[in-house]
């Protein structure tokens, strides 16, 4: 790097959290910036899979900065820590995304990782009384089960939870809050788990529950995808601090996150290793997930526009974020095209 330059952790110790959130990194004389390091948060999800695939295939050494990855286990935590500027990139859900937006943390997202990756699973039974009774078999099932049908999923405000709000009020045509229960679940692992030990009856979920639930027999399977319910519905997107946006570092990243989205369409057998070390499903069972509809692994942020549209107004409509942000709040779509 040419240029003043300083380590990113001595600066943010400096200027104290107030300015660290406005000025995620330490900027050069010549007003581009220039950070040493990124701090990329991810979560072990399969919309999150070009993350994986950067680290495994050495991608990352690409980029002209050290890339200091943190795990975290939900939207939420990833928000808090934008906040206190401990972080320059996001791979997680278009919502908690919102959220960082609509806090005025300077961010905005550059990539699509995912599109149309979420699915309704229900219970067998439930899906033979819908054939009948359409979305009255939710009071059938309450009928004949002596308790209302249990959907768990990921927690309130998260990308399943507001798929599935979205798929039973406005596709649907029910209340969320009396038709059905929704149970928040930490984790695509905890939700298998909740679904073998029948604790739950449905989810709104990602790969690889759905295929994990097929090869065990499980009696909840695939109700409805994405697609059908909302065509570009958006996922798992990369969030960039503005730091990170005015430097040469946001299309390097960019760069191998196209590298990562072609890989994983392209080398399926070798996506399905970065899975099992990275996510931990076993291999077969993950080069099996690859081949579902719901893996549509995307870089460009213009195949989630229309269905961030739709969930911009719904997580307004439910107190997510206080104001409805257009997709020129939420997208940069310079760093992407100028590749």
């Amino acid at each position: 790097m040419t240029g003043f330059s300083c380590s990113r952790r001595r600066y943010l110790g400096t200027v104290g959290s107030a300015v660290a959130v406005g000025s995620a990194g330490c900027l050069g004389s010549g007003g581009g910036g220039s950070l040493e390091e990124l701090t990329v948060a991810y979560m072990p999800i399969y919309p999150d899979l070009q993350y994986f695939v950067m680290e495994g295939e050495g991608y990352l050494s690409e980029i002209d900065a050290e890339i200091d990855g943190r795990e975290f286990t939900d939207g939420p935590a990833i928000v808090q820590a934008y906040g206190s500027g401990e972080l320059d990139v996001a791979m997680f859900g278009i919502v908690p995304a919102m959220i960082v937006v609509d806090r005025g943390i300077p961010a905005q997202v550059t990539a699509a990782n995912i599109v149309e990756p979420m699915g309704i699973m229900a219970d067998e039974e439930l899906q033979a009384l819908w054939a009948d009774h359409g979305a009255d078999a939710f009071d059938v099932w309450a009928d004949e089960h002596g308790q209302r049908f249990r959907f768990g999923t990921f927690p309130q405000g998260s990308v399943p939870d507001v798929l599935l709000r979205y798929w039973l009020s406005d596709v649907v045509g029910v209340d969320p809050e009396s038709a059905v229960d929704i149970i928040e679940i930490n984790g695509a692992n905890a939700v298998w788990q909740a679904i073998a030990g029948e604790e739950i009856d449905g989810t709104s979920i990602m790969e690889p529950v759905p295929t994990i639930a097929n090869e065990e027999g499980s009696n909840v399977s695939m109700f409805r995808t994405a697609s059908e319910i909302m065509p570009g519905q958006p996922a798992a997107v990369t969030l960039m601090s503005d730091a990170v946006r005015d430097s040469p570092l946001a299309a390097q990243f960019l760069e191998q996150h196209v590298r990562a989205t072609e890989f994983i369409a392209e080398n399926p057998d070798e996506t399905a290793a970065h899975v099992e070390s990275g996510i931990g499903m076993p291999t077969e069972r993950a080069r099996t997930a690859l081949e579902s509809p719901l893996s549509n692994f995307v870089t460009d942020p213009r195949e989630i526009e229309d269905g961030t549209e739709v969930f911009s107004t719904f997580a307004h409509d439910n107190g997510q974020i206080e104001q409805e942000l257009t997709t020129e709040d939420i997208f940069d779509y310079n760093v992407y095209d100028g590749l």
